[in-house]
């Protein structure tokens, strides 16, 4: 069964360890990702957790295909509800494909990859998850805790699609990183403390309650 958890963990594992895993901006440096696309304002997503809230900035000027499935799930409701179900401290924290109970959402259509080489994995960066193929992204996403260079487009293939980065609230990732994990569900690098995404909106189009 195809695993959208294990791509990440394919590479970190090559590059710390020498094996391979069982499973799966430049542009003006880090302030590329506070640059808006003539004056067009960029989208903001407010992210609750079960360990505090962020929000996340958003680059659809750079990743619109990505930027739009992301919205279309925030605005479905997919993400509420679902739980950060891998963390590996030194390297990302990825969530949004999974129940408390880890069962597997099901999802859309896969989107393209839009990894670029002026928006990279850098810390505090949100980037699409998917298998080794790389147009097979579709809800799931993580965010880079440390600078993952190897998964930038260019160095090693087609790369990560990053698409945004967490303006408030990164010790919340840090926080994540910070739970202890081990096995459960057949997956490595679960929690043992349930982290759970509890609500995700746009900032601006909150509904009405």
């Amino acid at each position: 069964m195809k695993n959208y958890v294990n791509s990440p963990r394919f590479a970190v594992s090559r590059t710390i360890t020498g094996f391979l895993a069982a499973g799966l901006l430049a542009l003006g440096g880090a302030n590329a990702l506070a640059q808006t696309s003539g004056d067009e304002e960029l989208p903001v997503v407010r992210m609750e957790t079960s360990k505090g809230v962020m929000e996340l900035r958003l680059r659809p000027d750079v990743a619109p295909k990505t930027v739009q499935n992301f919205l279309d799930y925030v605005r479905q409701g997919f993400y509420n509800d679902t739980v950060f179900h891998r963390v590996i401290p030194g390297f990302m924290v990825q969530g949004g494909g999974f129940t408390q109970d880890l069962e597997r959402k099901e999802t859309g259509a896969p989107v393209e990859n839009e990894a670029s080489e002026t928006l990279k994995n850098l810390r505090g960066t949100i980037a699409m998850a998917r298998t080794p193929d790389p147009d097979s992204a579709t809800a799931q996403f993580f965010i880079n805790l440390v600078d993952n260079d190897f998964l930038n487009k260019g160095v090693r293939g087609p790369g990560y699609t990053v698409f945004g980065k967490v303006t408030e609230g990164i010790g919340v990732a840090d926080a994540i990183a910070a739970v202890p994990t081990g096995r459960r569900g057949g997956m490595a690098d679960v929690p043992a403390e349930t982290v759970r995404i509890e609500k995700v909106t746009v900032v601006g189009e909150d509904a009405e309650d």
